[in-house]
């Protein structure tokens, strides 16, 4: 599924009979009505806005079924073309199963790499950013194995990065000034080279070209001493060099709340900071912080590009 969110309202890309049998069955009196875009006037809290979906065989909870996954494509097409062509404010994506879809022949990693694919060709992006109420970190590698991440790392694509990042926090964050810190790669950011060279050789020219262009980035800093509160104090965000060293911390502080965020898109787009959950779905124990946390960010994110829409 997906959302398309306006900034004085949303509306849910579903099925409207399976959303009826849902609340029906969780014994909720909630009303849907079938749009075919986003409203222009407030949402009507009365009824759920729903852009009706066709599913090729009906969705079961905590099981996929590659036989969706054009419907499921689809639906992430047309959302980001709405955010395009401003018939929608941003779009909310909700958590896929990328085995599935790879099942299907997606070829795409997952959501980030497809919206990419579909937004012109940007240096650094995409760009993921995790963030939550005290913390918003960036890694400069993601979905690659830990032993690959130092031939991966360049300077130039550190930069790009930092560029990109330090444009999102005063489009969307009210940073007039953002300050970002940037990670090193080794025990103690490479303790003067006895630990690795990388954080001199490449991470290091990167925060001073970053510095030499007016960003206010410095580093690069030991992780380990990064993300007690005081040291959060002294940032808006941080780029760190590999998943793990910076949604570890994310996730540790804020796990509801975290939000995924992408940059460098010519729209907006949040998701939940969490997978499909097929373990728990339709248990009633997942719970909806993130998603709820991702819906307030893109439209506060679209509010800030768009005050006057």
């Amino acid at each position: 599924m997906a959302f398309a969110a306006g900034m004085r309202g949303f509306i849910l890309m579903e099925d409207p009979d399976r959303l009826a049998g849902i609340a029906s069955a969780l014994d909720l009196s909630i009303g849907i009505k079938s749009l075919d875009a986003p409203e222009p006037l407030a949402h009507d809290h009365a009824f759920l806005p729903v852009m009706p979906l066709q599913w090729a065989e009906r969705p079961v909870a905590g099981k996929g079924d590659p036989r969706n996954a054009e419907v499921i494509i689809a639906s992430i097409r047309k959302a980001a073309t709405m955010a395009q062509d401003g018939t929608a404010a941003a779009i909310v994506t909700n958590p896929i199963n990328k085995a599935i879809l790879k099942d299907a022949g997606f070829s795409h990693p997952g959501h980030t790499e497809f919206l990419a694919s579909l937004a012109p060709a940007r240096p650094g992006a995409p760009l993921m950013m995790l963030a939550g109420e005290s913390l918003r970190v960036v890694p400069a590698t993601v979905h690659i194995a830990l032993r690959d991440v130092p031939a991966a790392l360049t300077t130039e694509d550190i930069v790009a990065k930092g560029r990109l990042l330090n444009e999102a926090l005063q489009l969307y964050f009210g940073c007039g000034s953002p300050r970002i810190a940037v990670c090193g790669l080794n025990p103690h950011a490479g303790e003067n080279g006895q630990f690795g060279d990388e954080d001199q050789r490449v991470i290091a020219p990167a925060v001073e070209a970053l510095k030499d262009e007016g960003i206010g980035a410095f580093g690069p800093l030991s992780a380990d001493t990064l993300f007690h509160p005081e040291a959060r104090e002294t940032y808006d965000a941080a780029i760190g060099m590999y998943h793990d060293q910076v949604l570890i911390p994310l996730k540790t502080i804020d796990f509801d709340g975290g939000v995924n965020v992408t940059l460098g898109l010519d729209f907006i787009r949040t998701s939940p900071d969490h997978g499909t959950a097929f373990d728990i779905a339709g248990t009633g124990k997942a719970r909806p912080q993130s998603l709820m946390a991702a819906i307030r960010m893109a439209r506060m994110m679209a509010s800030r590009r768009h005050p006057d829409g």
